[in-house]
């Protein structure tokens, strides 16, 4: 069993247990166990048969989930989870995901309605069923009811950066064939959408039998769907679907644009094409002569293809049919790239709810290259994440005014803070404590069940605190687990550009907040958007690439994005020199 396998099953055992109202701690360590295992460049197999390494050795595996890790390795079975399974249909799972449901009110659904499926519980909760259980009542039936498409989506596809582990992965396994001479993994995927249903490969090779045996060898292969001369479609274990064409070369670039495209885009493509006298599908260019004939024009290369209907060759990033069309008339923009980052100015560290200390996060983003950074762990409100009071937050800020002549000439440490904005409106701690950070961002962490006007008042009204740069994660979704909570983003940008302030792109795989199109908006009012990874260790700094890739579907260059640019010009932008 390979590192895949291993760390669903955990994943799944985690889920079960969490079902079950186990200690969360427990749950807790399976999951961050499969997330280990999952990163791991070395096979657990391997680790066991090497006497010189333990796995207790790796972060978050201690002795009892080695010996889990050691049992399915050894007998591809886990008897702790396949008892629960016996108690537990994996359908029931799926209501985990409803936001605001939890462990203990889908263990009474199931209990007392004998409901195990999303579709049977709709129905109950339309039936008005659900409002009748002890502890639930109309408000809890009526979250239910409008999470559950929520979480349906959520079985459905993955955040992009775990369809990325899978790619790369698949990447490695078929590159090794010899007669595999182009590789390109297209769809969404390749368009970076923030959630990726399936992969599509496309390949040219000397013999689609072999690409497809290969394809047929990968480990992580749960059952084969489909197969014929040049496609085959197979199921992971993770249930992700995975569809290989072998194509011919002088398709390739076609099938490339084809297979990468959004449905809108390629319907505005073919509209193109068809005005220029042209066809266009899969296999090439075609020019359609008035008997109806069609002679082959272009295929080979995605640029050849474009270029035939006298277009530019558009990012995939770009390929949703918004605005490329129109841009490419005037020229496409240079978009962003992670090299164009130059600070992260949105970090914590072991002083609340990091795991890696101040010093440690200061190296790695050296490491990094960066020019500067700001340490912004949370305040007093965040209790749970033992967030700073004024006088923590004043003792964090003199050991950075120690650390700066360390550093001097490395890298420019940002004294910061992540503020909550309270749920009455105002800030968690005074602005007299505000006023002597470099970096105050406000944030919305309690009380997104409000209405529209009440919170956008209060992320307003931080925008017009003089102490506050910008507001982090400005709509507060969590992608496949939490909808954006109700706010007026367009009364949010004005008020930015009227005070001078930001907003953020959080890179994190799982906010990617601002989504794509409040970027755009953003970009439009010409209000910089600072991309940053909100890292809460040291590995935590990578997921930047995450928050570029979103920045590039918004069509967004190095000049709309604030860090790209020196502290000295960020001042500026603030009024502050």
């Amino acid at each position: 069993m390979n590192n895949a396998q291993i760390a669903a099953k955990f994943e799944i055992l985690a889920d079960l247990l969490e079902f079950q109202g186990a200690n969360s701690f427990r749950v807790r360590a399976y999951r961050n166990a499969a997330r280990t295992i999952e990163s791991l460049s070395q096979q657990i197999s391997d680790l066991l048969n090497d006497s010189s390494q333990k796995l207790t050795d790796l972060e978050g595996i201690g002795k009892d989930l080695a010996d889990k890790c050691k049992v399915l390795v050894e007998s591809g079975k886990l008897p702790q989870l396949d008892e629960l399974q016996k108690k537990v249909p994996p359908s029931v799972l799926a209501m985990l995901r409803i936001p605001g449901l939890g462990p203990k009110k889908a263990a009474v659904i199931y209990k007392e309605l004998g409901i195990s499926t999303l579709e049977d519980l709709k129905q109950a909760c339309q039936d008005e069923r659900v409002r009748a259980l002890k502890g639930f009542g109309a408000k809890t039936e009526q979250t239910i009811l409008s999470g559950i498409d929520l979480a349906a989506t959520a079985d459905q596809r993955v955040y992009w950066a775990k369809a990325d582990k899978v790619v790369q992965r698949l990447r490695k396994h078929l590159e090794s064939v010899e007669g595999i001479e182009k590789l390109t993994f297209a769809g969404s995927y390749r368009r970076g959408k923030e959630t990726v249903g399936d992969i599509d490969i496309l390949t040219v090779a000397e013999s689609s039998t072999e690409a497809m045996d290969r394809l047929g060898e990968f480990p992580e292969i749960e059952e084969v769907i489909a197969r014929g001369d040049t496609k085959m479609s197979i199921r992971l274990v993770s249930n992700m679907q995975v569809d290989l064409r072998v194509v011919p070369a002088k398709s390739y670039g076609a099938a490339m644009q084809y297979f990468t495209g959004s449905k809108e885009h390629n319907v505005k493509v073919r509209g193109i094409a068809k005005q220029r006298g042209l066809k266009i599908n899969e296999y090439g260019v075609f020019r359609v002569d008035d008997d109806g004939s069609e002679s082959y024009l272009a295929g080979e290369t995605e640029k050849e293809v474009y270029a035939a209907l006298e277009l530019p060759w558009f990012p995939p990033e770009l390929r949703e049919n918004r605005d490329e069309f129109k841009l490419a008339e005037t020229g496409l923009p240079e978009l962003i790239t992670v090299d164009d980052i130059v600070g992260d100015m949105h970090m914590h560290t072991d002083a609340t709810d990091g795991l890696n200390t101040l010093e440690e996060m200061i190296e790695a983003s050296i490491a990094k290259g960066y020019q500067y950074i700001a340490i912004t762990d949370h305040s007093k409100r965040v209790s749970m994440a033992n967030g700073l009071d004024a006088e923590r937050l004043l003792d964090q800020w003199k050991a950075i005014d120690k650390l700066r002549s360390k550093y001097d000439g490395k890298i420019q440490i940002l004294k910061g803070l992540e503020c909550d904005i309270l749920e009455q409106g105002g800030m968690d701690l005074p602005d007299d404590i505000l006023g002597q950070g470099d970096w105050i961002i406000a944030s919305v962490h309690y009380g997104q069940n409000q209405s529209q006007q009440q919170i956008t008042d209060r992320i307003v009204g931080a925008l017009e605190n003089p102490n506050i740069c910008i507001v982090a994660h400005p709509t507060g979704r969590l992608i496949n687990r939490r909808e954006p909570y109700q706010v007026d983003m367009e009364a949010v940008f004005q008020s930015a550009k009227e005070n001078n302030k930001f907003v953020e792109l959080n890179a994190n795989p799982a906010r990617l907040d601002l989504n794509d199109i409040y970027c755009h908006a953003a970009k439009e009012q010409g209000i910089p958007i600072g991309i940053n990874s909100d890292g809460h260790k040291i590995e935590g700094l990578d997921v930047m690439r995450y928050g570029i890739m979103q920045a590039r579907r918004a069509g967004l260059t190095k000049a709309d994005v604030l860090n790209t640019r020196s502290w000295n010009d960020i001042q500026k932008l603030l009024g502050r020199v």
